[in-house]
This record gives C-alpha cells, sequence and structure tokens, in this order.
C-alpha cells in the first residue's frame, strides 16, 4: 500500500476486538458483600445488602465549588485531586486519605454542607472474544484513493460498509462530513496514521493530562513485536500477519486495548471521510478507565467544538454525574451516540441507555442479530455491522474488529454527514432521521440496521431539501 506517499507497507493486524467498555463484573462482588461502586442497584437487592465500598476515590459535586470542598475534606480528611470541567465547577474528583473506612467517609460525605451528590469513582476495562472468521476484504491490499488518502480496497469496499450505503449517500447527496467535528472518547489515536491524520484536530490526553490524545505513547520498543512475514496468533483476541516495517504489540493484558481509538475513529472517517476526528485518550493500553476522566473528556468535547460524541464504552452501573454530562453536552447540541455492549442481554447499561443518547446494538453482515449483543428496544434505538468490521490501525496497518464498540462509530459517522447539511440537528431529530432503517428479524434490536442514505434523505426532506 502507497499512503500518501510512504513506503509500501504489508502489515495487516486481525484484531478481534470485541469491545464496548464494560465495568468489572459486579453480580459476584455483590454475593460476597461488596458494593465497588458505593451503592447497591436494584437488581442486586436481597443477594447482600450489606455491601462495602471498596475504593478511596470519590466523584463529588459541592454547591460551594473549591472553597466549599476544600472545606469539607479539612474536615473529613480528604483531598482534592482535580476538578471535573462542569461549567459550574462545582464537580470534583477527591481521595480520602483519612482515618474513616470507605463507607464511614461516603456516608459523612454526603451529609456535609453544600454537597449534592456523591459517588465513587468507577473503574471500566475492555473485554475480549475469540477471533472469529477473518473476512476476505482484510486481505484486499490494492491501493485506491480515499478523499485525499490512498487507503486499502477492502477498508472502502468491506461488507459491513457496503450494508450501510456510506458510498451511495456521499455520490448522491455530496455529503462527506465537512465542518463537523467528532468527539471520540476511547484510548487514542495514533496522529502519525496517514488516513486520519489530515482530518485529526486538537485532542487531549486524560490519562497523562497532557495535550494531543496519541494512544502511542502506552507503548514502546520494548512492548512492541514485529512478527517477519508470518501469521502469528498473538493472543486469543488478535492475530496478524506482519512484515518487518510494521510492528505489531503483543497482546499481553497491559496491552489488550491498543489500537482500539485509532480503529473506532477509522470507522468514523470511513463514513463521513472530510468530518474532523477530535482525539480524547481517557483509555490505557490495558482498556481501563476512570468514570472521571470520562467525565472530562465530555466536558472538554463540549468546550472545544464537538458536534458528536462517539463512546465505544460501557458503565454497568448508574452515574448522576455521567448523566449530568451527558445532559449538560445535550443541551448545547451535541449529538451522544454509544455502544450497547456485548454482554447478549436485555442489560442496562450507561451511556448508552440514558435516554438522550442513542443506543447502538450489533448485526452481522447477513443484517441479522449478532449473538454478542445487548438488546431490548427501548433503550436500544438502532443496530449497525459489528461483526468483521475492518478499520486503521496504529503504524499504519488495518485490521478487522467484533463488537458493539465498532456498530456505534458508523452511527456516529452518519450523524456528523447530517449534521454537516445544516446545523440544527439535534439529538432528537438525529434519532428520528436514523430510524428510517434497513428491516432487522428481531424488534429487540431497534429501528432496524443503520442505512445512512435513508437517514440523510429523511433529514434533507425534513428540512425541505431537494
Amino acid at each position: 500500500m502507497t499512503t500518501n506517499g510512504s513506503s509500501s507497507v504489508k502489515g495487516v493486524l486481525c484484531a478481534a476486538l470485541f469491545c464496548s467498555l464494560l465495568a468489572l463484573p459486579a453480580s459476584n462482588l455483590y454475593a460476597q458483600g461488596v458494593c465497588p461502586y458505593g451503592f447497591l442497584p436494584p437488581a442486586y437487592q436481597g443477594q447482600n445488602p450489606a455491601c462495602k465500598v471498596t475504593n478511596n476515590r470519590f466523584i463529588v459535586r459541592d454547591s460551594g465549588g473549591l472553597l466549599g470542598i476544600n472545606t469539607s475534606c479539612a474536615l473529613l480528611g480528604c483531598q482534592v485531586l482535580e476538578g471535573i470541567g462542569d461549567p459550574d465547577g462545582q464537580v470534583f474528583l477527591i481521595q480520602n486519605v483519612g482515618l474513616l473506612d470507605p463507607n464511614t467517609f461516603l456516608t459523612q460525605l454526603i451529609s456535609a454542607a453544600n454537597v449534592v451528590n456523591a459517588e465513587p469513582e468507577q473503574i471500566v476495562s475492555t473485554l475480549g472474544a475469540t477471533v472469529q472468521q477473518i473476512p476476505a476484504y482484510l486481505t484486499d491490499d490494492t491501493p485506491i484513493g480515499y478523499y485525499g488518502a490512498t487507503v486499502w480496497e477492502g477498508y472502502v469496499l468491506q461488507t459491513p460498509n457496503q450494508i450501510v450505503r456510506t458510498a451511495q449517500t456521499q455520490a448522491d447527496f455530496g455529503v462527506t462530513g465537512a465542518g463537523v467535528t467528532v468527539a471520540v472518547i476511547d484510548t487514542g489515536i495514533d496522529p502519525n496514521n496517514t488516513v486520519l491524520n489530515p482530518v485529526l484536530v486538537a485532542g487531549f490526553d486524560f490519562t497523562r493530562n497532557a495535550g494531543g490524545g496519541s494512544e502511542m505513547g502506552d507503548i514502546s520498543q520494548s512492548t512492541a513485536g514485529v512478527v517477519d512475514g508470518q501469521v502469528a496468533q498473538l493472543s486469543q483476541t488478535a492475530a496478524g500477519v506482519l512484515d518487518q516495517s510494521t510492528a505489531g504489540v503483543i497482546d499481553t493484558p497491559p496491552y489488550s486495548a491498543f489500537g482500539h481509538g485509532t480503529m473506532t475513529a477509522g470507522v468514523v472517517h470511513l463514513v463521513a471521510p472530510q468530518a474532523n476526528i477530535m482525539p480524547l485518550k481517557a483509555f490505557t493500553a490495558d482498556g481501563t478507565a476512570y468514570a472521571s476522566d470520562v467525565l472530562r473528556a465530555v466536558y472538554y468535547a463540549v468546550n472545544n467544538g464537538a458536534k458528536v460524541i462517539s463512546m465505544s464504552f460501557e458503565f454497568s452501573s448508574a452515574s448522576p454525574e455521567l448523566a449530568a454530562a451527558i445532559n449538560y453536552a445535550t443541551n448545547r447540541g451535541l449529538i451522544c451516540v454509544a455502544s450497547a455492549g456485548n454482554d447478549a442481554s436485555m442489560a442496562t447499561v450507561y451511556p448508552a441507555s440514558l435516554p438522550n443518547v442513542i443506543d447502538v446494538a450489533s448485526t452481522s453482515n447477513a443484517n441479522a442479530p449478532s449473538d454478542f449483543s445487548n438488546y431490548g428496544a427501548p433503550p436500544v434505538w438502532i443496530s449497525a455491522p459489528g461483526e468483521g468490521v475492518m478499520s486503521v490501525y496504529p503504524f499504519n496497518s488495518y485490521a478487522v474488529g467484533w463488537g458493539t464498540s465498532f456498530s456505534a462509530p458508523f452511527v456516529s459517522g452518519t450523524v456528523a454527514l447530517m449534521a454537516s447539511i445544516s446545523s440544527p440537528l439535534t439529538e432528537s431529530t438525529a434519532a428520528d432521521a436514523l430510524s428510517h432503517a434497513q428491516p432487522v428479524s428481531n424488534s429487540q434490536y431497534g429501528h432496524g440496521v443503520l442505512d445512512t442514505y435513508q437517514a440523510v434523505q429523511a433529514w434533507k426532506n425534513s428540512l425541505g431539501s431537494p
């Protein structure tokens, strides 16, 4: 492949990134009397109500602002670590450094003057799955031009992209997402990827509190392996064919989600090739993130010009401050899209299940429900291909992935196409346009399978455009 003048690269990394980001399983913990999030959700009531908070970090809203939370911490024995970035300057991440046990501390914190609410910090992580049948289009490395970049033909002609009718939509309606910024909250993006680099705008790395949003800082020469032109099973979740010009991270636990952010951004770019992409790195290469960093990323997206927020991750427990951050975004005209999760159940997960988020389930390349996808309409609004989705990968390589993680960015890209037509697009009008979809065999998978053509056409018709 020749990419913007770079040397030929034959690297292919076939990563089955079965990756909506999922909070650590809680059911067994609750049964043992452990309450990882500081409260007992209704689904687990009766198992063991005497659950215990297991960490010393808390997200707190204090109406007194920084002065108020500092006063409370002086009395309770806690330290303010950072502000979350909410517009009122009232939400903070704090750490209990005193002698109180976490449960007693939380009880007293909630009772403190000016404290509106408090919740324990959550940690979310990725899940993997066995590589499924590798599609033939992954090895279609014929170089073709795609909106100013040279890409592999398989990336554009892959079955999932044909299902959602991206090419026909772009051609018939003249839409590319130009002028729209999509914020991708994920593991970061490879800024040297020659396909994505031209459309990247300033982002942020919340794991290091530094500008940029690159995921490449999570690896080094000592953690990257080179497979010399051979098919290699890197782990249960990744297999690759690489040559000396392409480095692949060996999939040990510290790097199990490396490349996830570059891939989800690549799907957005496939649908909306001239939309700007804002890399917001809240997750590290092992696929874990603090809830507080996700909240900061949402506020950053709102305050730095994003129109769409693409979220391929999942909280298994409700977070009042996550809901508040999403409300803040939606009230300012942003459109939030999230993956439904990969629990193969009618699970309530967040942010996808929030009422002002477009919840996306996964379907196969035959437009059938994916056996791993969460379902239930509502909250699922629509489905999109999530099996064998081919996308760009770090080191100017390509990969395929499975999971609702890759369904959501198809919808995010489609929303960007609609937003480029007219700025009044809102979450409700976008959702209405997206409901014009292809039939799916199970009504629990929303209004059907994403059809970018019908969605854009419905939005144009609602504006009275020809």
